[in-house]
């Protein structure tokens, strides 16, 4: 115990500052320079959109644009969207929701350059199958490549907290409180499933999430719709409670927790951040695999998954908990995380609960499956393709670990590599920030092309490793 407490008081003296003031000053200040350098990509929001549902059959890569974009989201429409909207209103206050939104909103024009920067600078593994992320940017971008090395320690071991064991401790957890099934029956059922998955490979992930995430957010969202309309006398209320509470935590009354501005806003950026993983360099990994006729095509397909991730799903959820909370303030007090969410869906009786309980159990495992990419790639960066089958078998093994063992101190950790991720990521954004500026020229604004230029063939040839 006394080895524990010891790690978590050094963790969380590391994690104050990697999730403090200079992240956020970082975080903020490269989404504002990127949507400058990009001249507000977030304009072509929708043109994203529709090219996530179109096929370039003719283009090359290892899934489709939708898969991708699915695994993408499986990775990012997590918990967060659900307990961590809910975490942050307990630390910042409602107008937590607010910052959240805003660094999504600012955020996709960070998510497009790392997609672009990913396409770009892609290479074909050993096996013939295309890889690339933050590590390939680094290392042929900018001929950095110990920041590579940096980067893909830290999303290999971030995912097996992160990304697995905390995500199926959430599945557990929610099982057992809901439907009263012991901890050890669904991780014997959960690891099953995820190794069935990701023992195929990332055409496998893929072909599930393609039908999973859809199906899941759907049901999440109409269930949200519903809670909205029982509390619609309620839900302008809401509006003007999360933005007043943005700027002036302090003047939010009624049952809210009291939150300096600098609280409000940490709490939301770093919530939005987990969230959507923008500037985080997790996403750029698999769009780096998708088949794409140039870097912007799936660079503007990856900067829609914000919009759905943040500005609906986090936004509705946010929505949801603040109305519910003017509206029973008693019963809401005093309530934080999963609970303050799970009251909120108890608005509906029975199916309510039912709803949200299948949203954490679908949206935790999407994670498990869309990080077990993530981490798979980030090793094959680090000792080669050698390294698949390993990573694939204790990824699967560690899901069974997580579901039955205390994570306080996994979380935490994992938590700090998260951030820790988001630093050389940042330092490739900014230092080829020309490149995405004149690649997002070539094919976005040329006027005279068709779609903008979108439909223009790449010149660049990914290299063969032989690794």
């Amino acid at each position: 115990m006394k080895l524990l407490d010891a790690i978590t008081q050094v963790n969380n003296s590391i994690n104050g500052f990697v999730w403090g003031p200079i992240m956020l000053v970082l975080l903020c200040g490269t989404h504002v320079y990127l949507t400058i350098r990009t001249k507000c990509i977030q304009a072509k929001t929708f043109t994203g959109v529709k090219l996530s549902v179109t096929p370039d059959k003719e283009a090359a890569g290892d899934i489709g644009g939708f898969a991708a974009l699915a695994t993408a989201l499986a990775a990012t429409i997590g918990t967060g969207n659900i307990v961590g909207v809910a975490t942050a209103i307990g630390t910042g206050g409602p107008g937590a929701v607010f910052w959240m939104w805003m660094v999504g909103l600012l955020g996709m024009a960070t998510k497009y350059s790392e997609g672009l920067l990913a396409v770009k600078f892609r290479v074909r593994a050993k096996d013939g199958s295309y890889i690339g992320g933050p590590m390939y940017a680094l290392e042929r971008g900018m001929g950095q490549k110990w920041l590579g090395v940096l980067f893909a320690i830290f999303t290999g071991f971030a995912g097996f907290g992160l990304g697995n064991m905390v995500q199926g401790n959430s599945i557990a957890e929610s099982c057992l409180n809901t439907f009263g099934i012991p901890k050890v029956a669904t991780a014997a059922v959960l690891t099953v499933l995820t190794g069935l998955v990701i023992l195929g490979g990332v055409k496998s992930i893929s072909k599930v999430c393609e039908k999973l995430i859809p199906l899941m957010a759907g049901l999440y969202i109409v269930g949200c719709v519903v809670i909205l309309v029982v509390n619609g006398a309620y839900v302008p209320a809401a509006f003007a409670t999360i933005i007043k509470g943005a700027f002036n935590p302090q003047a939010v009354g009624g049952g809210f927790v009291g939150a300096t501005i600098v609280m409000c806003i940490r709490a939301g950026v770093s919530r939005g951040l987990f969230t959507n993983e923008s500037g985080l360099g997790s996403a750029p990994i698999v769009d780096a695999c998708a088949a794409t006729r140039n870097p912007a095509r799936q660079a503007l397909i990856s900067m829609s998954g914000v919009f759905w991730d943040t500005i609906v799903v986090c936004l509705m959820t946010g929505l949801v908990l603040v109305s519910s909370m003017i509206k029973d303030p008693a019963g809401m007090d005093g309530l934080v995380g999963a609970n303050l969410t799970s009251a909120a869906f108890g608005a509906i009786p029975v199916v309510g609960p039912a709803v949200l309980t299948f949203g954490l159990i679908t949206f935790a495992w999407s994670t498990i499956l869309g990080w077990s990419y993530y981490g798979e790639r980030a090793w094959v960066y680090l000792v080669g393709v050698k390294s698949i089958m390993p990573f694939r078998i204790a990824w699967t093994i560690v899901v069974l670990v997580g579901c039955v063992a205390a994570l306080e101190v996994v979380w935490n950790v994992a938590d700090t590599l998260n951030a820790c991720m988001a630093f050389p990521n940042m330092v490739a954004l900014i230092g080829l920030s020309g490149v995405i500026a004149s690649e997002t020229k070539k094919y976005v604004d040329d006027k005279d092309a068709e779609m903008g230029g979108l439909m223009k063939w790449m010149d660049d040839v990914a290299p063969q490793l032989d690794k």
